[in-house]
């Protein structure tokens, strides 16, 4: 090996060595810093854009559950005020089959119609308190089936249909006007109350029906959220306790190459000794 002042190739050599421990170390540092073996695309532009995209899909699956809880709560709702106005049709029946009483007096007779008018405007008081940020599936004032987001890419739809239950509706038969002052318009509301009470029970159960499958599909998004989450996870998180290892090794790796460098950068000096005596 010539010796020179101006070419030094053991330090060359040994400062390439600790550089490249150096950015090593830096590497690791990163990895133990952010959790991630790949956290930029540079770190490996395959696995991270497929990361990326998983990632969109997670973001999406979040406004799917956020669609999904509002259909909940407005289910949720329609179902409280449903069951209510279920319960103020069977105390009305009872009014009306007391109605149906030909023996009754005619102060009676007013008093069990003021109690059927009360319940009749109480019915439509919950009816129209059926409301959840805006929605209100029992009132009618909704045009079409309301429809809520079901998977990431916005393409399929979850429904809650209407279930209209005000008075004179094809589902509540019954009217404002309607009064059981005498037996035979008992009758007649007797007779249109019982075909009320099967349809309004019949249309609770379809909220009902469609509110347990939206139960059943925000717990299926919930899952595969979590299943998107882990499988991120494995592609790009960094295995820590191996980072701690090796960010150990470099360490030690380190002193040496500083070491190495010192001793190839003092070798020029053993030419000094080759003139000594000149």
């Amino acid at each position: 090996m010539t010796l020179s002042v101006n070419t030094n190739q053991p330090a060359l050599i040994a400062l390439q060595n600790l550089n490249r421990t150096n950015d090593d170390m830096q590497s690791v540092q990163t990895r133990i810093n952010t959790g991630l073996s790949i956290s930029t695309a540079k770190d490996n532009a395959a696995i991270w854009s497929i990361a990326q995209e998983q990632r969109a899909d997670m973001s999406a699956l979040g406004a799917v559950k956020m669609s999904l809880d509002r259909a909940t709560s407005i289910a949720d709702v329609a179902l409280a005020a449903g069951e209510s106005v279920s319960d103020l049709l069977k105390l009305m029946r009872e009014k009306v089959v007391a109605a149906k009483d030909t023996s009754l007096t005619t102060t009676s007779r007013q008093s069990l119609n003021a109690d059927f008018q009360g319940i009749l405007k109480n019915l439509t008081q919950v009816i129209n308190s059926a409301v959840f940020d805006g929605a209100n599936l029992l009132d009618g004032s909704q045009t079409a089936d309301m429809a809520f987001l079901a998977d990431a890419d916005a393409g399929q739809a979850i429904t809650l249909g209407l279930q209209n239950l005000t008075l004179g509706g094809t589902i509540n038969t019954l009217v404002a006007t309607d009064d059981i002052l005498t037996s035979v318009t008992a009758a007649d509301v007797l007779t249109r109350l019982d075909a009320t009470m099967s349809a309004v029970n019949q249309a609770i159960g379809n909220i009902g029906t469609q509110a347990k499958q939206i139960d059943a599909h925000s717990t299926f998004v919930a899952k595969l959220n979590d299943v998107l989450e882990t499988g991120v996870g494995n592609l790009v998180d960094a295995d820590l306790a191996k980072e701690s290892a090796r960010l150990q090794a470099l360490q030690v790796k380190q002193q040496l190459g500083a070491q190495a460098l010192s001793i190839a950068n003092g070798a020029p000096q053993i030419i000094l000794s080759l003139f000594k005596g000149q």
